[in-house]
């Protein structure tokens, strides 16, 4: 990444924080603010760090400034007939323009829809260029799908919460948009529902997403148009037509569907969003609340006033864990403790990228205990 006026500011602002011991919170569009621990410390805005370094359509590789709105990203992919397959949420509430930036996209490693099928935002992550707590510009992976250059560091940053330090630009790998979709809806309770889900997951279906929720099982079947329509013979159920299909699944990425509104509401009076991942084959979990089953039943959306507790042991019975995604009381933990020695990865990690832990302090990793 070329030096700028801008990256250069940052720099000397991590810089000043470092001698001066003050936290940095690392922010772009501020649409992910409710996600991890609560932001805290001196704002570290990425927003000067917009554009597209460079984009070759033949190579489906692209390298973009964080800063750059995700908006804007996809426009430009969208002119060449490409996508990211991973669909990243954008968090805009219906008629708003969303304000999400490509350093938060990776930052926060979230996913939509398609997520089970494609994969998630690391799998497409190819380099990445990094401030760290040193006020160093480091330089991770590259520009080809291929890179065996040490430890995959670019794509440890999907996730992290700005915990490692200030993603400045990433290569990220895009792919053409599927030439046929066709979206069906069938009823079904929630049991049958998964039990159908893992076993058209063992057939070669081209099966790209679904959702369950409220009694009707909602199925997304892309690829190639003959492909597609032998689907269709095997799943059955009702074809949902455009743009009312895509209107759903936009608003189910990017959280804005009845289920999503719904939740909102209930966060404001006290209720808890949360995120069980857990095995796609696991039943039914027993738990009060509103439910949504996303990638082939692995995703379990919760909105509840059920302690934590509770949550977290039904999800760890499952085989899973459980994630406090949306509430105002955030005193239990957002995020399930990392067992040994996973634990003392993630703490070395921060302490080689962070020595002074200025970044997104208990955004991901709990607070020292000193903080």
């Amino acid at each position: 990444m070329s030096q700028t006026p801008y990256l250069g500011a940052l720099q000397q602002q991590v810089q000043a924080a470092r001698q001066a011991g003050t936290a940095l919170n690392i922010c772009g569009g501020g649409s992910k603010t409710f996600y991890g621990g609560e932001p805290t410390g001196q704002v570290l805005d990425t927003r000067g760090l917009q554009g597209i370094s460079s984009y070759e359509p033949s190579e489906l590789v692209v390298t973009v400034r964080a800063g750059t709105p995700l908006l804007e990203l996809e426009a430009a992919l969208a002119e060449k007939g490409q996508c990211l397959p991973f669909e990243p949420p954008r968090f805009a509430d219906a008629g708003a323009v969303s304000t999400a930036t490509v350093g938060g996209m990776v930052a926060a490693g979230l996913a939509g829809p398609a997520r089970a099928a494609v994969g998630g935002v690391r799998d497409y992550v190819l380099g990445a260029t990094l401030l760290n707590g040193r006020a160093e510009l480091l330089n991770f992976g590259g520009t080809v799908m291929k890179n065996v250059a040490g430890y995959d560091v670019s794509r440890a940053l999907a996730g992290s919460l700005g915990e490692l330090g200030v993603i400045c630009e990433v290569s990220l790998k895009v792919l053409p948009v599927l030439p046929a979709t066709v979206t069906v809806r069938l009823e079904m309770a929630q049991a049958a529902a998964i039990q159908q889900l893992n076993h058209w997951g063992g057939q070669p279906l081209p099966l790209n997403a679904s959702a369950w929720w409220d009694g009707m099982l909602v199925l997304r079947l892309s690829g190639a148009a003959a492909a597609v329509q032998s689907a269709l013979g095997v799943v059955g159920g009702e074809v949902i037509a455009e743009p009312m299909a895509g209107s759903f699944w936009a608003g189910l990425r990017d959280h804005r569907d009845e289920f999503f509104v719904g939740a909102l509401k209930a966060v404001a009076s006290g209720a808890s969003l949360w995120r069980l991942s857990v095995p796609a084959v696991a039943p039914p979990l027993n738990l009060s609340g509103e439910q949504l089953l996303e990638w082939g039943g692995a995703q379990r959306w919760l909105c509840t006033t059920a302690p934590a507790h509770t949550l977290r042991e039904a999800a760890a019975a499952a085989g899973g864990h459980a994630v406090l995604f949306r509430s105002l009381d955030k005193r239990a933990g957002v995020f399930a403790p990392l067992k040994p020695p996973m634990d003392r990865i993630q703490q070395r990690l921060k302490a080689a990228f962070d020595p002074d832990g200025l970044f997104n302090p208990g955004r991901l990793l709990p607070r020292p205990a000193h903080a």
